[in-house]
């Protein structure tokens, strides 16, 4: 026990001086660790900017230097070091580099001068050798926001920038596009070859394969050029230029010609258009004032202009003209024609099955016409696409000129079991002066000095604005006939009227079968987005017409038109026609023609047929839709281009052509080909 003790007693003495020795102990543990942790984390301090402040090319820079450039930048944000580069010339984004060759205290005096806030930062360093670089900057918070203003000021002074330079774009256009086709034409003539033709364009930019006639384009713009700069020259008195250019258009204008392919130039074109591009370069140094060219164009442009018009005007008479008058071919088939029916005995002159006219059970068509070949297209394909052609009656009226040959054809080709009647329109004694209007107008001197007068336009241009009224059909009754079908077929109920310029594609006997509901005609409205209304025809600033008639109405068609007989008598349609017709002899309500008086006599009395009986526009729309006319009972010719004529449109001739037998011996001997 008491070892026991004795050993406890000196354990105790000893932790107690160990105690008394320990903190000593921990205190030089710790004294020494200290610095070294602080040599340490100085080391890995350096080397963290050392590592932070480098870049390519930079590695071997002193750190201190790049210690120095760290604490710059850690003064300014992004904004400030975006105003700084913005708004020193001299001098790019901060770098290190700037810094290296420039001294700190230098380079910083320069950015605050390109800042304005010298005053308000001041920035010392002390030599780079130094082993602590020593950095004093005092920037109060008010810098900071003006630092910032500084900012958005750059900002702002940039956009005013960009709109300053859109502005001088815009000035600029007019001038740029002038000079633009010049030199197109001069630098492409200057190395013609296979690599230029095809790829010309001026005004845009065009498909190599679409553009096969560009060397023709280019010339005629070198052409346009030269004039410009020829009228330049004159005026300034520059002769030699003068004559070089002349020389050279005369050779371009030869050389083109009316020429509009390529492949119609001769071979010496190329070195033309390098003749020519040259001299256009010369003159372009010496005469090129914006000014003046832009003056010379514009006066072209309107001279071009007014050639236009002119040449508008002298088309329109023309096709007007051509589209009243008989080609040869057909004037010369219907003298032949004429000769042999006269010579034909009177027994021999009358056609089969004329107790069908007055039937009314059968189907019956009105056709009047002065056009034999026309005549004749209508009715052999209304027989050849009838299902029963016994059962249709054809009614064919004509003037006396053309009475004989229309007789003569259908004798020599009969319309298979169809019945056909040809009558003589000024044997029909009931239609005078006194009784139809239009006769009594017709022989008036107003209208006789319309239509007869000696002083006439002379000259294409003037003639052009009447020329569509003054139209021959007008005085010819056979045109105002379509008023007067119950007096020529007083026993008929029902009749299909018929224009000589239409094709009969599909049996039309359904037609009547169509209930008209009480109306008088049935016909196709052509109140479409390519059609007009009746303020297209009609004078709505007449009283008489704007109380009567809705502006807005829906217009239809004369040239295939079913007829109710019955209901005609009922309504004294013919009356009405008197009526209005009477009202017009000054011509205030409307123009000459058949359709407007039409479509006053039967207004509020027409029926609408669907669209595919009656498809229009063969004569004057390029742009028909294939399918429709297909599909169409009957294609009509209205317009200027009939089939028959040598302006007609070859894409839609053939619908006609069809039914023309052109190796008959009458149409061979007048020369009528396809």
């Amino acid at each position: 026990m008491a070892l026991k003790r004795g050993l406890s007693s000196a354990g105790v003495q000893r932790n107690r001086a160990f105690g008394s020795r320990f903190p000593v102990a921990i205190l030089i543990f710790f004294s020494l660790l200290v610095p070294l942790i602080f040599f340490v984390g100085r080391g890995l301090h350096i080397s963290d900017q050392n590592d932070i402040l480098s870049s390519p090319g930079e590695k071997n820079v002193d750190w201190r230097e790049k210690l120095a450039l760290q604490h710059v930048k850690s003064l300014f944000s992004k904004e400030v070091i975006d105003v700084i580069a913005a708004n020193t010339n001299d001098m790019g984004p901060l770098s290190l580099d700037y810094f290296r060759k420039n001294n700190l205290s230098a380079s910083w005096k320069v950015i605050g001068e390109k800042t304005s806030i010298t005053d308000k930062i001041n920035f010392t360093a002390v030599d780079a050798r130094q082993e602590t670089p020593q950095v004093k900057v005092d920037v109060s918070s008010g810098d900071h926001a003006q630092l910032v203003d500084l900012a958005k000021l750059a900002r702002r002074q940039l956009r005013e920038k960009r709109r300053e330079k859109r502005a001088n774009e815009l000035v600029q256009r007019d001038d740029e596009s002038i000079v633009k086709l010049e030199n197109a034409a001069i630098e492409r003539s200057k190395s013609v070859d296979s690599s230029v033709l095809g790829k010309y364009s001026i005004w845009r930019k065009e498909n190599e394969n679409e553009n096969s006639d560009s060397t023709v384009r280019l010339i005629r713009d070198q052409i346009i050029m030269a004039r410009v700069y020829l009228s330049i020259a004159k005026m300034k008195n520059k002769l030699d230029l003068f004559q070089q250019l002349q020389t050279r258009l005369k050779e371009s204008q030869r050389s083109v010609g009316d020429v509009t392919a390529d492949a119609d130039l001769s071979q010496s074109a190329p070195e033309k258009i390098k003749a020519m591009g040259q001299v256009l370069s010369k003159a372009r140094e010496q005469l090129y004032d914006c000014n003046l060219v832009t003056g010379k164009l514009r006066a072209m442009l309107q001279t071009a202009d007014e050639q236009v018009r002119s040449l508008k005007k002298q088309s329109t008479f023309l096709s007007q003209l051509a589209a009243k008058t008989i080609p040869n071919g057909i004037h010369c088939l219907s003298m032949r024609l004429t000769i042999d029916y006269y010579l034909l005995s009177p027994e021999k002159r009358k056609f089969p099955r004329s107790e069908n006219l007055e039937n009314p059970n059968l189907y019956h068509y009105a056709l009047f016409s002065d056009n034999v070949l026309a005549a004749s297209v209508v009715v052999n394909s209304t027989v050849t696409n009838a299902k029963d052609p016994s059962k249709h009656v054809f009614h064919l009226v004509t003037d006396k000129l053309n009475f004989g040959a229309m007789n003569m054809w259908f004798l020599l080709n009969p319309p298979g079991k169809a019945t056909i009647h040809v009558e003589n329109v000024d044997e029909f004694k009931w239609l005078n002066s006194s009784y139809c209007p239009v006769l009594r107008q017709l022989e008036s001197a107003a209208m006789k000095n319309y239509y007869f007068k000696a002083d006439h336009p002379t000259t294409l241009s003037s003639g052009a604005s009447n020329l569509k009224y003054r139209n021959p059909k007008y005085l010819s009754m056979l045109n105002h006939l379509r008023f007067y079908l119950p007096q020529v077929y007083p026993k008929l109920d029902k009749i299909l009227f018929l224009d000589d310029d239409i094709v009969v594609q599909k049996d039309l006997t359904g037609l009547w079968a169509v209930d008209l509901r009480g109306k008088v005609n049935g016909a196709v409205e052509t109140c479409g987005e390519s059609f007009h209304r009746f303020d297209k025809y009609l004078n709505f600033s007449n009283p008489h017409i704007a109380r009567n008639f809705d502006p807005n109405a829906c217009g239809w068609a004369y040239g295939m038109n079913m007829f109710d007989l019955k209901e005609w008598k009922k309504k004294d349609i013919t009356g009405i026609y008197h009526k209005w017709q009477n009202m017009n002899e000054d011509r205030t309500l409307w123009k000459l023609g058949t359709l407007p008086p039409g479509l006053i006599t039967f207004y509020g009395l027409t029926h609408p047929l669907q669209k595919s009986w009656h498809v229009l526009g063969l004569g004057y729309n390029p742009s028909l839709d294939r399918s429709e006319l297909d599909n169409a009972a009957v294609v009509h010719y209205n317009g200027n281009m009939k089939p028959w004529l040598e302006l007609a449109m070859t894409k839609y001739r053939g619908y006609w052509t069809k039914y023309i037998k052109y190796d008959h011996p009458y149409i061979r001997s007048c020369k009528l080909s396809e």
